[in-house]
């Protein structure tokens, strides 16, 4: 049974920076890091899709000031991030609203996209400003409008970016046990994996281990 979609909630920078003694932008900065070794390990372990639950449409209620650094962040590292990605012929995908997000930014997140779009490798897709109602209300709205009706096949194919498939597993660090609105629509029969590490301190090993565990997994669907 192949891993082809595997979720990671990316939980707890906050919280393994206050630990640490560090300001919660470091966290976020640490964060940052651990995609890019993840990111490098779900290649290798030749994982089709993974998916990074980063930003919710809920953190805008955080303070201002972590949230201006967090859109910064994502404006001054994309573009550079894509780059790498496309060198290892690695896609990647953002999922979520445009909403509040800067157009500045949202004009980057596009050109990263495109500057991977013929990459064959693994899909990293990012879930930023993303809610897992809206996605699912947006699709519904479309497939009033397009197809008529709203069905699970109409909903389906107007999720965001729907070509990317259902979750096999899913991942979420710091010990919380709760999805927290993440892809609500393809985690209907996913595997769930709770973490007790904060999600700075996950290493390159760690997709073995998930891997492993997954491999244990009787999925039946229902069945």
């Amino acid at each position: 049974m192949s891993l082809t979609h595997l979720g990671v909630i990316a939980d707890g920078n906050r919280r393994w920076a206050k630990e640490n003694g560090l300001p919660k932008i470091e966290g976020h900065k640490k964060g940052l890091k651990t995609i890019e070794i993840l990111v490098a390990a779900a290649a290798k372990a030749k994982i089709p899709y993974i998916t990074f639950y980063v930003f919710s449409t809920e953190n805008w209620g955080r303070e201002e000031a972590e949230v201006s650094y967090i859109m910064k962040l994502a404006e001054t590292k994309i573009m550079s991030m894509a780059k790498k990605m496309a060198e290892n012929n690695v896609r990647l995908l953002i999922l979520g609203t445009r909403g509040k997000v800067n157009p500045t930014l949202t004009s980057l997140g596009e050109k990263a996209e495109k500057i991977t779009a013929d990459c064959t490798g693994t899909t990293v897709c990012f879930c930023f400003n993303y809610g897992g109602e809206q996605e699912i209300a947006d699709a519904a709205n479309i497939a009033m409008e397009t197809d008529g009706e709203i069905t699970p096949a109409t909903i389906r194919k107007h999720l965001y970016h729907p070509e990317v498939p259902d979750l096999d597993m899913v991942v979420r660090t710091s010990g919380e046990e709760r999805i927290s609105g993440f892809m609500l629509w393809r985690s209907a029969y996913a595997e769930f994996m709770f973490i007790k590490k904060y999600f700075p301190e996950m290493k390159a090993e760690d997709i073995g281990e998930i891997l492993a565990e997954y491999e244990k997994r009787n999925r039946r669907f229902g069945k």
